[in-house]
């Protein structure tokens, strides 16, 4: 079974890739043709707060926030009849916590796509070492590949656009470049957000500059939807202009910033807490998946 959904799998990226190669160029693409069907029909994904949707609100689905993988799912669930998704991602995880308590999980519900992102807690950490958190998640990546699963790995947001995090961006090149050669040495599909130019804007973040907002989950989705050679209807990111702020109003804004959101994560660092100490995942099982998307989304 596994070695047939990997041969699907891998017979699947081939054909795309030659469609696209035989395609002439200038042609738009057909209005009334279905999309193709994709060959993934359970999908689990795992890691923090990134994947939970953080940043992302919305009361009418489970946990209370939407995010990238709810909108990957939504649209590999449109070309898929009886597909399952399972999100076992909780906030504030560090890798070696997503190893033990979302791997084993995951592998249980016997996905035959599986999407991890962790390790950034780890790195934005004062004094931590990006080559010993690679290497955790290269032990969740030689798991997690067991049973021929598509994997998809991410790399980090190039944060030098960010004054919060801009002081690590070589910790976190660093880091990418670890994580590009584990997934080459896994043959895992690199979801690479460091080159991803939108999402380098204030615009696609929320108010803690930590996460995303709901137009920086959308291009999430995109970009793994685009990594996956899936095709799809989710347009770019439109954001409103950024106002123009004085120095005084942004010096504001960063002091207001600092007080509500800095200082907690701070308090939380020396208590050893997370804000995911109380968290369960919210969709902890692979069970049948219908799309979810709210109207105009």
């Amino acid at each position: 079974m596994a070695e047939d959904t990997a041969k699907h799998t891998g017979l699947w990226f081939r054909l795309s890739r030659r469609r696209e190669q035989a395609k002439p160029q200038g042609d738009a693409p057909d209005a009334g043709a279905p999309w193709p069907v994709h060959p993934w029909q359970r999908y689990v994904a795992v890691g923090d707060s990134f994947t939970e949707g953080i940043g992302d609100p919305e009361p009418s689905v489970p946990g209370g926030f939407r995010g990238w993988a709810d909108r990957v799912a939504e649209v590999l669930s449109d070309g898929t009849d009886d597909f399952a998704y399972a999100n076992l991602a909780v906030r504030g995880k560090l890798i070696q916590q997503i190893l033990d308590e979302q791997v084993d999980h995951a592998l249980a519900l016997k996905p035959d796509l599986i999407t991890i992102s962790g390790g950034g807690n780890d790195v934005i950490r004062p004094g931590s070492d990006p080559d010993a958190v690679s290497a955790l998640v290269e032990q969740a990546i030689a798991r997690l590949s067991r049973d021929h699963a598509t994997v998809v790995l991410f790399t980090a947001t190039d944060v030098g656009f960010s004054p919060v995090f801009r002081g690590i961006r070589g910790k976190v090149a660093i880091y990418n470049e670890n994580l590009r050669a584990i997934a080459a040495k896994y043959d895992c599909i690199i979801a690479d957000q460091w080159p991803l130019k939108e999402i380098q804007d204030t615009r696609y973040w929320a108010p803690d500059r930590l996460h995303m907002n709901a137009l920086g989950h959308h291009e999430i989705a995109r970009l793994v939807l685009a990594a996956l050679n899936v095709p799809n209807d989710l347009k770019p990111s439109q954001p409103e202009p950024a106002p123009a702020l004085s120095w005084r109003e942004a010096r504001g804004e960063d002091l207001s910033w600092a007080r509500e959101y800095l200082v907690p994560w701070v308090l939380r660092r020396v208590r050893h807490q997370s804000s995911g100490d109380t968290v369960t995942a919210k969709r902890p099982d692979a069970g049948p998946f219908q799309s979810e998307r709210p109207e105009g989304n």
